[in-house]
């Protein structure tokens, strides 16, 4: 494993660290170890992403002035304070976020269990890891479970079998149908296109790795579970955009949120009809046979909402304040609000193989108990229908012949295999495309494909997180997220993430940060989520996206809203998430504090887990990039069925709605049949 950063960057980020470090009440582990788990993480990362945070690294010591590694200790953190926390700069801001890195090589330490077996994933190793001790977390494994309580064992029987998983050169030659990607688009139609007859390979550029390889150790997990390492950024780095990078894609490390885009039981009565705005922009779609692909995932995956016991502490801390806050509301949009509980794709809830809740939904399911796509559609393709995977292979191009008419034909895609070696694969009926919105828009985009990687959309959102008076069952006992509510122009919905992960969310500097991350007992946590319509293009193989005032302006009044709720609920303190890591007490106005603090994307944190458009829906060939059933206009034998192909923002979560586009493309009738 190639590390990554050289002595003179690693002598800046220790110098850094020092700073960060020095009013903490006292450190777990020493500067050195934090910097050499930052190190060895980024070594996981590789590729492009380590060589940018490399190159930060140096830009940051030039902008931290002169001898910044030669000052005092005391001196760093003025500097510190003036040049990163405080700073209006853009360059700066974005410089600031190097906190949030030395932080996790500290929150997130795990001890190797070297010499140990590793059944449990290196828990036991971990049992007295001095950094979860001082905040107070304890792994699964070692939780109190009552007997009424689901226990954290795995559900065997779910995974795709090995000998599926093929290598490159066992590809067969008489491939009928292949599908670039294996998330929640790819799964669906691989298996539909399976079940219908076809030889199906299902095509993957990130690793295999079943339930059984899946540990609770963030560091590890995230950099072979997310593209970039879940540090891929839009071009002004003001966003992060999550992405799943495995066999299973994104489901692999959501929350398996099922929203409906209308007709949810969740779902505000004053939204906007997407169906009926879709038809408005030349994207009319026959809305039942939709909400019946919506029928066929909730029957498949035996949908059902999330259990309050799976959410007792944090889950029910949103619904709680949220009662007591809109009860004390005149605005018609927080009167109409629905809140209650998710509906998710984990169990099914209520049997044996029901979330058994440990909390780290985002870095892999070790337990199997997520019915995501690794566990459902992509095993059931490969076991009953032979269906079968190529991991860890870049589809670089489709490859094309002259069809019968004016369209071009595809004829297969060129791939670089792990070695990377440069392979044809043929396919004899045709392509699916369902490798989400970027990394879809980019292969079209190489392959010839005109108008593509325009007009994307993003559910942004941003946490918010409350410090409790008291919280008797720590919110980390518990599914990272469970209830949620339908403002209408924004949903709110309750969140909490486990160290490393959390201590990328929570913001403060110095000694302020030890604080709060020691009440990581007595912390709730939530966040806004809000739509960007249509406001991104790729430029440069990067998203490129700016909010306008308006979406500004309702950043504030979401994030003011869940504010309130925090406090609402009890609050003693809240944390918006700001660079400058101010503290919100109830005694404060809110909603100005927000309209001073937020005047543009850099003020505050914000991320995406839910790319949409870039190929979007159009009945006019020189206005999109699919027809109204998901085929390529520019050729006979192609389909997106990814949520590259939405028209326009959906504003709930998207993983429910890709799998229904992905059966109403491929579920009603063979779309390569003769």
């Amino acid at each position: 494993m190639k590390l990554p950063f050289d002595q003179i960057q690693l002598r800046f980020l220790t110098a850094l660290a020092e700073a960060l470090f020095d009013d903490f009440e006292d450190m777990a582990i020493p500067v050195e170890q934090v910097i050499n788990n930052v190190h060895q993480f980024f070594a996981k990362v590789g590729g492009t992403k380590a060589d940018e945070i490399g190159f930060s690294l140096r830009i940051a010591e030039l902008a931290m002035g002169p001898f910044f590694n030669q000052l005092s200790v005391e001196d760093r953190k003025q500097r510190i304070r003036k040049r990163m926390q405080n700073t209006q700069f853009d360059a700066f801001q974005d410089m600031a976020k190097l906190r949030a890195i030395v932080y996790f090589g500290y929150y997130g330490h795990w001890i190797d269990p070297i010499g140990q077996t590793n059944r449990d994933g290196g828990q036991s190793a971990n049992k007295d890891n001095p950094v979860l001790q001082q905040i107070g977390f304890t792994l699964p494994k070692f939780r109190q479970r009552g007997p009424e309580e689901v226990p954290l064992e795995r559900v065997e029987g779910r995974e795709i079998d090995h000998d599926h998983v093929i290598p490159v050169a066992k590809v067969p030659d008489d491939i009928d149908v292949i599908v670039v990607g294996s998330g929640s688009g790819g799964a669906v139609s691989a298996y539909n296109l399976a079940r219908q007859g076809h030889k199906v390979l299902v095509i993957e550029a990130g690793p295999f790795l079943p339930s059984q390889q899946i540990t609770h150790e963030e560091r590890a997990m995230i950099p072979a579970l997310f593209k970039h390492g879940a540090l891929q950024s839009t071009r002004d780095n003001d966003f992060i955009v999550f992405q799943g990078r495995n066999v299973g894609g994104s489901p692999t490390i959501n929350n398996g949120i099922c929203l409906r885009m209308k007709g949810d039981p969740l779902g505000h009565p004053m939204a906007a009809d997407v169906f009926a705005k879709w038809a408005t922009i030349g994207a009319e779609l026959d809305e039942a046979r939709f909400m019946q692909s919506y029928a066929v995932i909730e029957a498949d995956l035996q949908l059902g909402k999330a259990e309050p016991r799976s959410g007792k502490t944090n889950g029910t801390h949103l619904l709680r304040g949220w009662e007591a806050f809109a009860a004390g509301s005149q605005d018609p949009w927080f009167q109409a609000a629905k809140a209650g509980w998710f509906t998710k794709n984990f169990g099914p809830p209520g049997t044996s193989s029901a979330c058994a809740y440990c909390g780290y939904c985002n870095t892999g399911c070790p337990y199997a108990r997520k019915m995501a796509m690794a566990q459902t559609y992509l095993p059931w393709a490969c076991q009953r229908h032979g269906a079968r995977v190529l991991a860890e292979t870049k589809v670089d191009k489709i490859l094309w012949a002259r069809g019968g008419g004016a369209k071009r034909r595809a004829i297969g895609v060129q791939v670089t295999d792990p070695e990377g070696v440069s392979r044809v694969i043929h396919a004899r009926k045709g392509v699916v495309v369902a490798a989400g919105t970027i990394a879809s828009s980019l292969l079209l985009d190489r392959s010839g494909v005109a108008g593509t990687g325009h007009q994307i959309s993003l559910n942004v959102a941003s946490p918010i997180i409350a410090l409790m008076p008291d919280n008797k069952s720590p919110a980390w006992d518990e599914d990272q997220m469970t209830s949620v509510v339908d403002c209408g122009e924004f949903l709110l919905e309750s969140h909490f993430q486990p160290p490393l992960s959390m201590s990328s969310m929570m913001p403060g500097w110095f000694g302020e940060m030890d604080r709060r991350m020691r009440s990581y007992n007595r912390v709730c946590s939530a966040g806004i989520l809000f739509p960007a319509d249509r406001r991104g293009n790729l430029v440069g193989g990067k998203l490129d996206l700016k909010l306008t005032l308006d979406d500004i302006l309702l950043v504030r009044r979401a994030a003011a809203t869940l504010a309130k709720v925090h406090f609402a609920a009890g609050a003693l303190e809240v944390y918006p998430a700001l660079m400058k890591g101010q503290t919100l007490t109830p005694d404060m106005d809110i909603d100005a504090f927000y309209a001073g603090a937020v005047k543009e994307a850099d003020d505050i944190t914000l991320s995406s887990s839910h790319p949409q458009g870039g190929n979007p829906i159009h009945e006019d060939p020189n206005e999109g990039v699919v027809d109204r059933q998901c085929r390529l206009h520019a050729a006979d034998n192609v389909l997106v069925t990814d949520a590259s192909v939405f028209p326009s923002c959906i504003r709930v979560n998207a993983h429910h709605t890709t799998m229904a586009m992905a059966h109403y493309a491929t579920g009603f009738g063979d779309p390569f049949g003769v």
